[in-house]
């Protein structure tokens, strides 16, 4: 049988690789879904750690965001190899679902994640001798119970503890490899509400009655909160407020004239606590029209419901709608009975969150013109009554 060159296909020299490294560490010879040494002493297991990032605190939801590096080492004699040159070998995550590998988990975590960009954030390097070195970069909330009872004058310490999940410390035995100083921050890591105090590392033992002992490792930071902020949008006005309070029984001119320069920084503050719980309360009406009502009013574009910027994806993304005038009543009639509707079930149509959107902005916007003006005019008035 004649195969013609052109049809002829090549060998797929990326999976010949694999195979032969594959080979190279004998995966096929060895059951890896147990642990290396399995019935006799407990595999050691040194742990390290490279803070990336510290995300995000949050008081509301007691917990915080922390990206980084998660390395593992290790001996698992069934993976040593000849080497002529006693150089390790590198691998991607691919060889990870092929052998065995801790099973780490974050206790008290709320979410956490692997990182995919451009691939997954996985490296996995074995030696000659059997040593394996496991390292992924994970980004992980957790719980922090915070004492808010010295607020704004408080200090929270706060903890991210790593434990295996299967393993008690009979078959693992889990220790950071280098004391405290296996836990590495950048040193560019801030937080605008906190100061970041301490990082260092501790060792424990956990107990579950159904399971056993387990090795807890944790990784603890103490955070001091910046009174400044607070000095200025707090303090200072109550200071400022009980000063003018000691004047003499009668009022002088530099008397009102504190008074008026008080009240502006009260309503400066006043206004800006507004447009930040409006922003906040029309951030969450956002979120929750993502998992709720947008797709239903995705295909209407009208200039009193919708804002400029979403019509113009409308007019890019829904194909004829947007060109057809004949249809405009339909669409409004439609918008309207969403709208009636939303009123009916307690549901926010979009229209609502676009209003409060232009109300926000519109505060803002009148506020840097009223009281510099206002303020403006106090002056003049005053100074030409006084002078």
């Amino acid at each position: 049988m004649f195969i013609s060159p052109m049809t002829k296909r090549s060998p797929d020299k990326t999976k010949a690789w694999g195979t032969k490294s594959e080979h190279l560490l004998r995966i096929q010879e060895h059951d890896f879904t147990m642990r290396p040494g399995f019935g006799g002493p407990a595999v050691s297991v040194g742990v390290d750690v490279q803070v990336e990032s510290l995300d995000a605190i949050s008081e509301v939801d007691m917990d915080f965001t922390m990206t980084l590096y998660l390395r593992h080492y290790w001996k698992d004699a069934r993976l040593a190899f000849k080497s002529n040159n006693n150089l390790s070998m590198t691998f991607d995550g691919r060889l990870v679902k092929k052998i065995w590998v801790p099973d780490m988990f974050f206790v008290h975590s709320k979410r956490s994640f692997t990182h995919d960009t451009t691939t997954d954030n996985v490296m996995l390097r074995v030696y000659p001798d059997g040593k394996v070195l496991y390292s992924l970069r994970v980004t992980v909330t957790s719980m922090c119970s915070m004492d808010l009872s010295r607020f704004p004058l408080d200090t929270q310490t706060c903890s991210l503890e790593i434990e295996s999940y299967a393993y008690t410390d009979d078959d693992l035995m889990l220790y950071w490899k280098k004391g405290n100083r296996s836990l590495n921050t950048d040193e560019k890591i801030s937080l605008s509400q906190f100061l970041i105090q301490e990082f260092h590392t501790t060792t424990k033992l956990a107990f579950y009655s159904s399971t056993g002992w387990y090795n807890r490792l944790y990784i603890n930071f103490t955070l001091r909160r910046h009174v400044f902020f607070f000095l200025l949008q707090t303090y200072f006005p109550a200071t400022l407020m009980v000063m003018l309070s000691w004047v003499v029984s009668y009022i002088k001119a530099v008397d009102i004239y504190l008074w008026v320069s008080f009240v502006f920084v009260f309503l400066s503050v006043i206004e800006y606590a507004a447009v930040n719980y409006l922003s906040t309360l029309q951030e969450r009406k956002e979120r929750h029209s993502e998992r709720g009502l947008m797709p239903c009013t995705c295909g209407l574009a009208h200039p009193g419901t919708m804002s400029a910027s979403y019509s113009e994806v409308d007019a890019n993304t829904t194909g004829n709608y947007g060109s057809m005038p004949r249809n405009g009543v339909k669409r409004e009639r439609m918008l309207v009975q969403l709208m009636e509707n939303d009123q009916i079930t307690g549901h926010v149509s979009s229209g609502t969150y676009s209003s409060a959107a232009i109300d926000t902005h519109a505060i803002d916007k009148y506020s840097r013109v009223m009281f510099p003006g206002s303020y403006i005019l106090f002056n003049f008035i005053y100074w030409s009554i006084y002078s």
